[in-house]
Parts: structure tokens; sequence; C-alpha cells
């Protein structure tokens, strides 16, 4: 892993075209869904993280943005959020990047009173990697929807408890 790795929370302006590049150059996301990433940091810059619900961690090492990922709450839920995005880039994957991330996330979300996160990905075969990951950081698949994406294309939804306390508190309020 590049040393050292900081994390920060506060978007920035510059964050956009970062975004961008960054879920461009895995190759890996369709136009659309480009769209959608850029799109997420646009309505956290243009209302804040409260209003848009769409909060960030940024993972940077060396003073350069190595990785981010997008979370925010469930609306009408008590304790659950989403994770919309989790992208490291590619010049520097399988360094433990993303489980870094992703357990910043966890922290962040947590200080938040979050009890569980829900991650939503594709079923198709291109996406085993990715589902692999979320296994592999504590995470499982609690459905799957067949076909939701397109013929063909379904929905793994997994999901991980992140705080007892919490839960506790949501099943008594």
């Amino acid at each position: 892993m590049p040393e050292p790795l900081t994390f920060r929370t506060k978007v920035a302006i510059s964050d956009r075209a970062i975004v961008l590049a960054m879920v461009e150059a895995t190759g890996f996301f369709s136009r659309e869904e480009i769209l959608v990433a850029v799109e997420l940091v646009d309505e956290c810059l243009a209302r804040g993280v409260e209003a848009s619900g769409y909060a960030f961690v940024f993972a940077e090492a060396e003073g350069e943005v190595v990785g981010y990922a997008c979370f925010g709450p469930v609306p009408a839920t008590v304790g659950s959020y989403d994770l919309y995005w989790i992208v490291v880039d590619p010049r520097v994957q399988a360094r433990g990047i993303g489980r870094a991330l992703m357990a910043q996330v966890e922290r962040e979300i947590d200080v938040l009173g979050g009890g569980r996160i829900w991650v939503d990905t594709s079923e198709r075969p291109q996406y085993a990697p990715t589902r692999a990951f979320y296994r592999s950081c504590g995470y499982s698949q609690a459905a799957s929807l067949a076909d939701f994406y397109a013929a063909g294309d379904g929905k793994a939804i997994f999901v991980k408890p992140i705080a007892a306390g919490d839960l506790v508190r949501s099943r008594d309020a």
C-alpha cells in the first residue's frame, strides 16, 4: 500500500475531475454509470452532505487521490446506509487501498450512528471480483434480484452490521 495513506471527507471542486478520470480509467463502468458518479459529486458540492445525502471519503497517498467512496443514509430507515461507490485508481489496485477505504467508510458511518451498510452490485461475471471483495470485507449477500438491471443482469445486495449497539437501539425505537 502506498505510504502513508490518509483520508479526507471534504469534497473539493477538483474532486469532480478526479472522480471522472478514476471511474473512466477502470474501464469497468458504462457511460451512464460514469455520469452518475460525477453527478453525486456535483450534488454534494451544490447542496452539501446533509441536503444531498451523499458523503465521500477520499483516500490519498503522497498528495494524490488514489481511491474514493460515496455513501449516504437510506431514507426512511434507522441506521441503514448505502454504499454507492468505491473505486480505487487502477494504477494502485491490489495494494489494500480498497480494504482500507472500506474500513474508513465503516468508521465514518459508525460515527454517524449507522448500524448497517447495504451494497448493491451486478451479478454479471465481470463483477465476480467485486462480489468477492465485499465478502472478504465481511459483507454477506442478503438478496438476489434476477434481471434487475437488464435481462440476464441480476442485482446482488450485500449487507454488513457495523454497530451492534445501534441495532439494539433501532429495534427499541
